[in-house]
């Protein structure tokens, strides 16, 4: 089977879809798949896997997001390509500008397109203060993903959302989790103590992108009552962004580690006591169960991930989505009670130690070869998109 993964991002990128797309890609490669990879090029190189192709388009940064790349459309480019070289499915994991021309070229040539779900741009709208256009933008997805074989997204409350705004042939792809490698095993005293905490000091710990659609409002919010009623806490942040400057001001106690990744990345997670995630956001949000697994209790709003993984009072807290006060009190309380913290911990680890990836990989596998199985779409120019 030959499949083409098309994505605007792409490791070592670190975000949730880079890692995602690296995981399945790695899975098709072991199930004997030849891959073709169509990305933007790389500032500083990428792992090319055992792709078969590895198609570099050009790129350009998003205006307060210099880390992301965009690709350009390309379309003779790909069009060349997959008449020489023709794919029998086409994943596409976004959709900017090279995901529209990836969907165009491939309708044309008839062949089977899956789309991934894997971001809510029309939320992300609202949160830089163009809520004007999220209608504008939840239209334009609706129009990407309704021309698609099928649309795979990460939870089935998202599916279900999506059916009701009126996406077409919706399916869920869960998330995996190496349990192996995020591990409370991986707890560091040393790296505790550079944090300047020994074990009676709790440390809270947030990862992910330091940008305003992430909430990082209510994340500070949270974290100086926190540190009113417990001035020994130590807050750690793993990530970067646009508000990162900002946040260092606001939260002059804090740590700041800039992105992470490997075994470094797991040391953190496992050497924290509890870890909040205030997201509104997010389609999944592959830190929750990262964190599960490497033994913390979760605040998060009931939601994407959570939702899915998170009973409140058992692996955590989980919050009704409009309430920020309870979010913040929720923080305050489990920080209060170590044993609660600690069998909260536990539990998160039991909920998704057996979640592995070759099982999403799997699923992967049998929605692209349902997809090659359906009936043709009708054929479009690439150039009425």
């Amino acid at each position: 089977m030959r499949v083409a993964l098309v994505s605007e991002t792409w490791a070592p990128e670190i975000n949730g879809v880079a890692h995602t797309l690296d995981r399945l890609a790695h899975h098709l490669v072991t199930r004997n798949v030849n891959l073709q990879l169509v990305r933007p090029r790389p500032r500083q190189g990428g792992r090319e896997g055992r792709a078969e192709r590895d198609m570099q388009v050009r790129a350009f940064s998003l205006p307060g997001y210099a880390d992301v790349n965009v690709g350009l459309p390309a379309w003779r480019r790909l069009s060349r390509l997959w008449r020489e070289s023709r794919p029998d499915v086409v994943y596409i994991a976004t959709e900017g500008p090279l995901g529209w021309a990836a969907l165009a070229t491939a309708r044309h040539l008839s062949i089977p397109v899956v789309g991934g779900f894997h971001t809510n741009f029309d939320q992300y709208a609202a949160s830089y203060h163009l809520r004007w256009a999220s209608g504008i933008v939840g239209a334009g997805l609706r129009y990407f993903h309704n021309r698609c074989q099928m649309t795979l997204v990460p939870t089935r409350a998202q599916a279900e959302r999506l059916h009701r705004r009126g996406f077409q042939r919706v399916n869920v792809l869960g998330r995996g989790i190496d349990a192996q490698h995020f591990s409370p095993t991986r707890r560091d005293t040393n790296l505790r103590a550079q944090w300047g905490v020994d074990d009676d000091q709790p440390v809270i710990l947030y990862a992910g992108r330091l940008a305003a659609e992430k909430n990082t409002s209510l994340l500070v919010r949270t974290l100086r009552v926190m540190q009113e009623e417990y001035p020994t806490l130590r807050a750690v942040l793993v990530g970067d962004g646009p508000e990162r400057q900002h946040l260092e001001r606001q939260l002059p106690e804090t740590i700041f580690t800039g992105f992470l990744s490997g075994e470094t990345l797991a040391r953190h997670y496992a050497s924290a006591d509890m870890f909040l995630f205030p997201s509104h956001s997010e389609t999944y949000g592959n830190v929750v169960p990262e964190a599960m697994a490497s033994g913390l209790p979760v605040v998060a709003f009931d939601q994407a991930a959570a939702s899915e993984l998170i009973a409140d009072g058992r692996e955590g807290r989980l919050i009704e989505a409009t309430d920020d006060d309870a979010f913040v009190q929720a923080a305050v309380d489990l920080c209060r009670h170590r044993n609660a913290r600690i069998r909260s911990g536990v539990a998160a680890r039991e909920k998704v130690v057996d979640q592995g990836w070759h099982v999403i990989g799997e699923h992967f596998l049998t929605y692209l070869i349902m997809a090659t199985q359906e009936t043709p779409y009708a054929i479009s120019s690439p150039g009425h998109v």
